[in-house]
């Protein structure tokens, strides 16, 4: 059965409308599909090694079968030639005359050809085995690449069902308070122990809930910079510290929070956003001055502005 089958959410009923999944019904599909995911990420490191020594061991297989078949088809000449030679006793010529009956010529031909015969019996037995080892390296090296090619196919269905939830949790993004009829918004003062607009606050936890964010949130600062931050209208979701650059996990989840901001500014009140020394209003990314670091850059951390 199909993963997609298996994990989709609302599934309508006759004569009934979908239902409309909770938020924490959503979240808890994502933790587990987020499980099964790195669960069958594991299943097919594990599997793609063991493809590895799979192959080897038939590269090394077909090595000794190679090996195998030049030494039996030597010994084979080698049986051959001794049978000609026998034959060519009993017809006269030289061979006669070196292996004469008063030269015991007959009792050592038939000495030579038994034990010629019998290495290649054993030759004959090896090449055998070594056939089948091969055979069998071969099955387990193409039996291993399709278990984890069904691995990588059930990866991709369960991640693009991960990418419908998130798609399903988007649609669920609140709406920032304090937004008139005519899309615009009020100006609001910043309040609580936080010291930021309601609006900030709804867009921070919003994020929060969305994403699992490694390190801290700064929001309000008192130094006038002329930004947002002393307004409480803005917030900093730090992907590193220290004024270090962020692993590429982190700069991956970045860019994740700065798109997820873009495609909701209308519903939340984002006015900006700057990540990795861009600014966007909403009608794409523009480069900004370098302002001469890693944090003043905002190559750490995502800024979100608010209205």
């Amino acid at each position: 059965m199909s993963l997609i089958a298996t994990f989709t959410l609302g599934a309508p009923t006759a004569g009934s409308a979908e239902p409309k999944p909770t938020e924490a019904k959503l979240r808890a599909e994502l933790a587990k599909l987020g499980k099964k995911v790195d669960s069958l990420i594991e299943a097919y490191a594990a599997k793609r090694e063991s493809l590895k020594k799979a192959q080897k061991a038939e590269a090394v297989a077909k090595q000794n079968l190679a090996r195998a078949e030049d030494l039996y088809a030597r010994a084979e000449k080698q049986v051959d030639s001794i049978v000609q030679l026998r034959y060519q006793s009993s017809t006269g010529g030289l061979p006669a005359l070196l292996f004469a009956d008063d030269m015991g010529g007959a009792a050592v031909m038939e000495q030579l050809t038994a034990q010629q015969s019998a290495h290649l019996q054993g030759f004959a037995e090896s090449l055998e085995r070594r056939k089948r080892a091969t055979e069998t390296a071969a099955k387990l090296t193409d039996d291993i690449g399709k278990e984890a090619r069904e691995m990588q196919t059930q990866r991709d269905e369960v991640e693009d069902v991960i990418k419908d939830i998130k798609n399903k949790l988007d649609q669920l993004a609140p709406v920032g308070s304090g937004r008139r009829a005519d899309g615009s918004w009020a100006p609001q003062l910043p309040t609580g122990a936080d010291n930021i607009t309601d609006r900030t606050r709804i867009m921070r936890e919003a994020v929060k809930r969305r994403f699992d964010l490694p390190y801290s949130v700064g929001c309000y600062r008192s130094a006038n910079d002329g930004g947002e931050h002393p307004l409480g209208r803005a917030c900093d979701f730090m992907m590193s510290t220290g004024g270090t650059m962020p692993s590429a996990a982190n700069l991956r989840l970045g860019d994740e929070i700065a798109a997820w901001a873009i495609k909701n500014k209308a519903k939340l009140g984002v006015k900006y956003v700057i990540w990795r020394q861009r600014i966007n209003h909403g009608s794409g990314w523009r480069t900004m001055s370098n302002r001469g670091g890693i944090t003043a850059n905002h190559y750490d951390h995502p800024h979100i502005s608010m209205y």
